[in-house]
C-alpha cells in the first residue's frame, strides 16, 4: 500500500448548476482525504461531471473517458466516475459502453459521493439514478474563487419545453427553506466571500413546492421575499440570480431588484427564439410580445440594466421568416451578452422525434449570423461605459497581463485595470473606464472602497 497523497480531478461540463455541483463534489472528496490534481493523468479518482445540453459536451464526455478507460488497463486502482446530466440519462447504458466505470450517478446524488464511493472502494459498480428528495446540503464545497460563490436555492425543473432533458435528469422542482439558504451565505460572508449568486435551473419557480401563503392568497415563500430576507446578510456586497424564466418573470421581482442596492443590475432572461409559433413548438409558455413587455417593464425601474439571454437557432421547422424574427428581437432589444446555440436533438425530449428537422448548413449558417449581429449589438451597448466610473469587484490577475487585475461590473462586464492582486483582491474599486468591446471593458482605477467584512 502506498503512502503517497490520493489526488481526484474533477472535469466540469456545461452549466453553472454543474459546476456548483463540482465545487460540493470536491468538498466531499477533500473532507475524505483526497487532494486536487491539475492533471488528470497523476490522479486515482477522476470525475466527469456531464452536460447533455448539446451533443458535443456529450462525445467530448466518451472521448475523455476512452483515454482513461485505457489507462485503468495499466493502473487497476483508479476509479472512473461519471456524474450529472448524461449520467442520469444514460444510466446502466453507460456501463455497457465503458465498462471500466466504477460509478454512474446522477446529479440529485451530488451530496452522496462519500457514501457512492466508498461503496465503490468496497468493489461494488454503482450506478446511482433514482430520484431522490433532495436533503439539505451541509457539505463544504471547495469554491474555484475566493470573492464570488453560488448558492442553491432550487433543484429540478417543472417545465417541459420540448428540446430540453434538464426535468428528465435534474428531476422536479425542490425549493431548499429560506434559513437553509441564508445560513449558507452567512457562513460564505464569515469565510470572506462578497459576491453570491442564487441558482436554480428554473430560479423565479422558487418557493412554488413550499408550504404557506397570505391571507390574500400569494405565497409566502418566492424569489422576490428570498432577496429581501437575504439581503442583509453581513459581508455579503453583491447578489445576483440565475436563470430567469419568462413566464414566471413579475413586476414585484424588477422592483424589489430596483430597490434592494445589493441586487446587481443585472438580469439573465432566455428568451429562445422571437418567433411566437416557435416559442408555442418549444411549450414555453409566452410570447416574444410578452418578452418584450419585461424587458421594458426592466429597463423602466433600471435604464442601465445589463440584459443577457440564450436563443436557439434551428428548432425544428424554423422557416427563415421565423429566424428572422429572432434576428429582429436582438436588434430591437440590444443584449449585453446573448448564449447562442444551433438546435442538437436530445434523447427523450419530444422535438428530438420530429420530422421536421434542419440541415446542420442550415443551423450553422443561422449561427454565423446571429452571432455576427450579437457582437455588433454588443459592441454598440459597451459604448455607454466609455468615460464612466464603474464600481468592480475585483475577482483575479489578467492572466494574459500580469500587472493587470479583472473583475465584474454591476451589469456583469469583465473589466481589466492596473493594479496588485495581492492587494485589490476581494476589493470593490471604482474604475474609469477609458477602452470598451464588446464583451469587456479596461480602465483606471479611481478609488478603493474598503468591503466592509463580516
Amino acid at each position: 500500500m502506498t503512502t503517497s497523497p490520493r489526488r481526484y480531478h474533477i472535469t466540469t461540463f456545461g452549466c453553472q448548476m454543474n459546476k456548483a455541483d463540482s465545487e460540493r463534489m470536491a468538498g466531499i472528496l477533500e473532507d475524505m482525504g483526497f487532494e486536487w490534481s491539475e492533471d488528470p493523468n497523476q490522479a486515482n479518482v477522476i470525475l466527469y461531471n456531464t452536460c447533455t445540453i448539446r451533443d458535443n459536451a456529450e462525445q467530448k464526455v466518451y472521448s475523455y473517458l476512452g483515454r482513461q478507460a485505457k489507462r485503468k488497463h495499466e493502473q487497476p486502482d483508479l476509479t472512473l466516475i461519471v456524474a450529472g446530466c448524461v449520467a442520469q440519462q444514460e444510466g446502466e447504458a453507460l456501463l455497457r459502453r465503458v465498462p471500466e466505470l466504477d460509478l454512474v450517478m446522477g446529479p440529485q446524488h451530488a451530496n452522496r459521493l462519500k457514501d457512492l464511493l466508498e461503496s465503490v472502494l468496497d468493489g461494488n459498480q454503482v450506478v446511482a439514478t433514482e430520484a431522490v428528495h433532495i436533503i439539505e446540503d451541509i457539505t463544504k464545497p471547495r469554491r474555484d474563487s475566493s470573492v464570488t460563490a453560488w448558492v442553491n436555492v432550487i433543484y429540478g425543473c417543472n417545465e417541459r419545453c420540448t428540446y430540453c432533458v434538464v426535468p428528465n435528469v435534474r428531476g422536479v422542482e425542490q425549493s431548499r427553506t429560506p434559513e437553509a439558504i441564508r445560513a449558507e451565505m452567512v457562513e460564505l460572508g464569515k469565510q470572506g466571500y462578497k459576491e453570491i449568486t442564487l441558482l436554480g435551473q428554473n430560479i423565479d419557480a422558487y418557493g412554488r413546492d413550499l408550504p404557506g401563503t397570505t391571507p390574500e392568497g400569494r405565497h409566502l415563500h418566492t424569489l422576490t421575499d428570498l432577496l429581501y430576507y437575504v439581503h442583509d446578510v453581513p459581508g455579503i456586497e453583491r447578489l445576483r440570480f440565475a436563470t430567469s424564466h419568462p413566464r414566471y418573470f413579475t413586476e414585484r421581482l424588477i422592483k424589489a431588484c430596483a430597490e434592494l442596492p445589493k441586487v446587481c443590475e443585472h438580469f439573465h432572461i432566455p428568451f429562445q427564439s422571437g418567433d411566437n409559433e416557435i416559442l408555442k413548438a418549444m411549450s414555453r409558455g409566452y410570447t416574444h410580445e410578452k418578452y418584450r413587455r419585461i424587458i421594458d417593464t426592466v429597463r423602466r425601474y433600471m435604464p442601465d440594466a445589463s440584459i443577457s439571454a440564450d436563443a436557439i437557432v434551428g428548432f425544428p421547422g424554423e422557416t427563415e421568416a421565423q429566424f428572422e424574427n429572432t434576428l429582429q428581437l436582438v436588434e430591437d432589444i440590444g443584449f449585453d451578452l446573448l448564449n447562442t446555440a444551433a438546435y442538437s436533438p436530445r434523447p427523450g425530449t419530444p422535438a428530438a422525434l420530429w420530422d421536421n428537422q434542419l440541415s446542420e448548413e442550415v443551423k450553422s449558417d443561422r449561427l454565423q449570423r446571429l452571432n455576427h449581429l450579437v457582437n455588433l449589438k454588443a459592441a454598440e451597448r459597451s459604448q455607454r461605459y466609455l468615460g464612466r466610473i464603474e464600481e468592480v469587484l475585483v475577482e483575479d490577475q489578467n492572466l494574459k497581463d500580469k500587472t493587470q487585475v479583472m473583475g465584474r461590473t454591476g451589469g456583469n462586464r469583465l473589466t481589466f485595470f492596473t493594479g496588485d492582486i495581492n492587494e485589490l483582491k476581494g476589493q470593490l474599486v471604482k474604475v474609469k473606464i477609458t477602452e470598451v468591446r464588446p464583451f469587456s471593458l479596461t480602465g483606471e482605477p479611481v478609488e478603493v472602497r474598503q468591503a466592509i467584512t463580516a
